[in-house]
């Protein structure tokens, strides 16, 4: 039998093309069931529990609860100011040479990091039972009970206490930056705290910046602890209106709602600072959120298989 022959331009044939099956991941649908399950019970039992839901926007925007918002971002920048200033401070005399200074500073992080911040803000307030007066010659001299004020109970509780976990953040990123780097700037003739200035401390901000952002979420939050030293802040003002409006639990709800907004706003500037300072360090930058919803959006407009 003869066979036919085929056109000499016919195209090769091709494999055949491969048929993927997506795996089925029946353990993600399980989580999630149960995850809802969860958060539908706990709905529930808040829905079924005798709180006044109707209070928390009530008093939201009170005049008492802005106040307390803005005394507490008062004192979370004044302590991080603090913290940070101390904290640098505190890291170049740990990594200095001299055996008095890096012992003094050791000292200082091993105390204030050893002890709550709640016993050291009870210590500053009642030191006045120790020491009647605060003598400074002829500089200052007043009672000590007029002199340690709510305030600068809070400020020196809370930024000397931050400067303690600063000065290892900070000594972290001192160390990260290569010594080849300090060497080159001496030889240039730069001095040693020019050389901090202009070569060590920029670079290692890459290094420093994550967790003092943190660090600045975390101090937001601890001033809730000054409440005790009679600091009026978010969280006093709450206690106080639960207290004369008969809603505590209402009012707890409603500082919750406020500590959680404030932190997602300093946990957008956090991401974004990151990246400002992350640029040397890698050659593309992840997209922002606000870069992935446009490209998302722009792609729902394009054919598929085709150009826009």
């Amino acid at each position: 039998m003869k066979k036919t022959a085929e056109p000499a331009d016919a195209p090769p044939a091709g494999p055949e093309a491969i048929r993927a099956i997506p795996v089925r991941h029946y353990g993600r649908y399980v989580t999630a069931v149960i995850a809802i399950a969860i958060l539908v019970a706990i709905v529930y039992a808040f829905g079924q529990g005798k709180i006044n839901w109707h209070a928390v926007p009530d008093y939201f925007f009170d005049d008492r609860i802005l106040t307390g918002v803005g005394k507490t971002l008062l004192l979370t920048v004044l302590s991080m100011v603090i913290g940070i200033l101390g904290g640098v401070g505190l890291a170049v005399m740990r990594l200095s040479k001299n055996p008095v200074t890096s012992s003094i500073a050791w000292f200082y992080i091993w105390f204030f990091r050893g002890t709550p911040v709640l016993v050291q803000l009870f210590l500053w307030f009642n030191l006045g039972l120790v020491f009647e007066y605060i003598n400074l010659g002829p500089i200052y001299k007043d009672y000590w009970s007029d002199f340690m004020t709510p305030l600068l109970t809070a400020l020196l509780g809370l930024g000397l206490n931050e400067a303690a976990y600063m000065a290892e953040i900070c000594r972290a990123g001192l160390l990260a930056v290569d010594e080849g780097q300090t060497e080159a700037a001496h030889a240039l003739g730069m001095s040693h705290g020019k050389t901090l200035r202009r070569v060590v401390i920029p670079q290692a901000m890459r290094v420093i910046v994550p967790p003092t952002g943190n660090e600045v979420i975390n101090m937001l939050k601890t001033t809730s602890l000054v409440a005790a030293v009679q600091y009026p802040e978010l969280f006093r003002y709450a206690q106080d209106i639960g207290q004369n409006s008969g809603a505590p639990v209402e009012m707890y709800f409603l500082a919750a709602a406020w500590y959680l907004i404030m932190t997602s706003i300093l946990s957008v500037g956090q991401y974004y600072i990151e990246r400002y300072y992350a640029r040397g360090s890698s050659r593309s930058l992840p997209p922002t959120p606000w870069q992935k919803v446009r490209t998302n959006m722009l792609s729902l407009g394009r054919p598929k298989g085709g150009m826009a």
